[in-house]
């Protein structure tokens, strides 16, 4: 962590967004001066410096098997390559830690403002303890046991501080939750979007659920169904573009804004044709992961059929991923060698393809897919500088949460299948109740639904980052990342796939039965060390007390 808190104010313009449950202010650098947070005005500023995505950082979806980059040619965590002076580590513990400091600052001066009532300075105080549990949830997560810091440090003490147990500091993240739910409102109905009471919930439940605190994910997740202020957006497609930005299943996202220059970058995840490299792409793991419409796995469903694998397929895998034959972002995308024209909806008429993989377009997505979920036409304008919101957290998984924890904890009763139902249900824009119209969940058998509970996880969660903590506390990195990633099928007479794979008893598929008909792009590694990531290089050159986790 940095050794010194001091930053300076940034003033920035406070951004105006819709809906109750968004931020919908743009973060302040922290302010921290002896002088700051004497009236209200400060202390709003500080809280606001709580309020940026980039101190909470998230997971990639590339540090697991739903995702490959041509471009990197996969990366230091699949690979097992990664050092204690890797960016990954040193950049999460220094986020986590410049937004405890942010909080600390708030909660050693909130007694300095003397305009406020005593109910705003609790608000103030639930915010900033909220805060700074969610980034030790955040750390204890990766790194295990850390530095608990509940005020400012000194910058002699910070060169001597221990780490405390992970154990003890779950014990206080979960204290400071239990607080913050028991002052934060349900919603705000009018000026600055804070944090809500369902979003304390839903970091103390994701917590839980990472930790297999079974019972404790279960409360937390029925606490927010049971508040029944949120619900699934109707359209899964949707609910990652423009329209579902401020619906009531987005409990916590973080604003992006062109003007305020917080954006990202689509060009390596789209189509050549469309102007992208088609080099961040999904895997065929996670593709062959989508069930059919009767509600088996593709090795099992007389509904598959190898010459036609998109057809009769969980209707989230056409919004997730774009596949050969689909019409997308105005041109029809095929990666076939032969396809060497396509039809473009702009320019009404068949032109060259860039996206067939062959020797004129080596480039070409690998796997011969690509990334459909939050990109539509309104992007291409800008591709360089897309600026929808970063959803964190919603309500699907708390949903998903709750089924977990209750099958783990062998109480399995008709919430549980609601839960289940609820989200498959909107998969295929049907009504939880029409249960012919989509495979709806019946069994009550354990070991069935565990298996079906993480496939669904799988699939609703896609490239939101959950499945890389999702395989390390299932205890299955090691089987995923020992296996070899592969592409498109080396001959074109087996296109658009050469078999049809088996899934094992975790679900996992295997190709091993036509192996020697795909190109092989990558061999992923799992050293167990990674089950906890190393406290940081420069931490330790400037504290070595802090001592190292086990293997690195």
């Amino acid at each position: 962590m940095k050794k010194t808190y001091t930053y300076k104010i940034l003033l920035l313009t406070l951004l105006t967004m819709a809906g109750c449950r968004k931020l919908d202010r743009f973060p302040l650098d922290s302010p921290s001066t002896s002088t700051f947070y004497s009236n209200k005005t400060e202390l709003e500023l500080a809280v606001s410096a709580l309020y940026n995505g980039g101190i909470y950082p998230q997971d990639s979806e590339e540090w697991s098997d739903n995702f490959w980059n041509r471009t990197t040619i996969g990366n230091e965590i699949i690979h097992s390559t990664a050092t204690i002076q890797s960016g990954n580590f040193s950049n999460t513990w220094l986020a986590c830690y410049k937004g405890i400091a942010r909080a600390n600052g708030i909660l050693d001066n909130i007694n300095k403002a003397t305009d406020v009532t005593d109910a705003y300075r609790q608000q103030i105080e639930a915010q900033a303890r909220f805060a700074r549990a969610y980034e030790y949830s955040l750390l204890i997560v990766h790194f295990g046991d850390v530095p608990l810091i509940k005020t400012t440090l000194s910058l002699a003490d910070s060169y001597t501080i221990k780490r405390t147990s992970a154990a003890e500091i779950q014990k206080f993240i979960n204290s400071e939750f239990d607080f913050a739910a028991s002052v934060l409102p349900v919603s705000y109905t009018a000026g600055l979007q804070y944090f809500t009471k369902g979003v304390v919930l839903g970091m103390k439940a994701r917590l839980a659920i990472s930790l297999n605190d079974w019972a404790t994910a279960a409360d937390a997740s029925k606490q927010i169904m049971d508040m029944k202020v949120y619900s699934l957006y109707p359209s899964y497609r949707n609910l990652f573009l423009r329209a579902g930005q401020h619906s009531s299943e987005v409990m916590l996202s973080f604003p992006r804004s062109v003007t305020y220059l917080n954006t990202y970058d689509i060009q390596y995840t789209i189509s050549r044709l469309a102007g992208g490299f088609a080099s961040s792409i999904p895997s065929h793991e996670l593709i062959d992961s989508y069930e059919c419409t009767d509600g088996k796995t593709i090795d099992k469903s007389p509904l598959y059929d190898v010459s036609k694998p998109f057809a009769n397929r969980d209707p989230r895998l056409n919004a997730t991923i774009v596949t050969p034959g689909d019409t997308f972002l105005g041109y029809v995308f095929q990666n076939h060698p032969d396809s060497t024209l396509v039809f473009s909806a702009k320019d009404n008429k068949k032109v060259t393809n860039k996206d067939n993989k062959g020797a004129a377009n080596p480039f070409a997505s690998f796997t011969g897919h690509l990334w459909k979920k939050g990109i539509d036409d309104s992007q291409l304008a800008n591709i360089n500088k897309v600026d929808l919101d970063q959803i964190v957290l919603r309500y699907a998984e708390i949903l998903l949460i709750y089924a977990e924890a209750k099958i783990e904890l062998n109480q399995i009763d008709q919430t549980v299948l609601d839960a289940i139902n609820t989200i498959r249900a909107r998969g295929y824009g049907v009504a939880v109740g029409a249960t012919t119209a989509y495979p709806a969940v019946t069994t009550i058998v354990q070991a069935d639904l565990r298996k079906i509970l993480r496939r669904e996880r799988r699939i609703e969660l896609a490239l939101e980052g959950r499945r890389y903590m999702d395989l390390l506390r299932w205890k299955l990195v090691d089987k995923v990342f020992s296996k070899q990633v592969y592409g498109i099928p080396l001959n074109k007479v087996d296109y658009p796939y050469p078999g049809t794979p088996v899934f094992d008893a975790d679900d996992i598929p295997s190709y091993d039965a036509f192996a020697s008909k795909l190109t092989v792009i990558d061999k992923r590694v799992f050293d167990p060390k990674y089950y906890l990531w190393p406290v940081p290089f420069n931490e330790l050159a400037l504290n070595s007390g802090l001592g190292q986790n086990p293997g690195w």
